[in-house]
């Protein structure tokens, strides 16, 4: 079956426990090692394969020990932000330096031959 919008809740988890035990049993794992080694009870297992809620972390701990866990990235993607905001956030290479905003405290003395006076000649 097709997971869609168009299914019931209750359909949803049925079908998600029907494909998590195909995959249980293809790995050749009973009920009670998919329990021992995911940390939960067989009835735990029985319920999930069974279509009733569990707690996200019991699915989480059954996807990681059927070797599937990597699946979630696919199923629910990090969010990337908007073109809109790529665009904002994107800036032009600079082209050249800045000039200073302020002199610096110390600002050099205009250099004059050593002959020279205060005055011009």
């Amino acid at each position: 079956m097709h997971i869609s919008s168009l299914l019931t809740d209750a359909a949803v988890l049925e079908e998600l426990g029907q494909r998590l035990r195909q995959i249980r049993l293809s790995r050749n794992l009973t009920q009670e090692q998919m329990a021992g080694e995911a940390g939960i009870t067989p009835p735990t297992v029985n319920k999930l394969e069974h279509g009733k809620p569990v707690q996200l972390l019991t699915l989480i701990r059954v996807m990681r020990v059927l070797g599937m866990l990597d699946e979630l990235d696919v199923a629910i993607p990090a969010a990337a932000p908007s073109p809109v905001d790529q665009l904002r956030r994107r800036r032009r290479a600079r082209q050249r330096a800045s000039s200073p905003r302020h002199p610096p405290e110390h600002a050099p003395v205009a250099w004059r031959w050593g002959d020279e006076q205060g005055g011009e000649r």
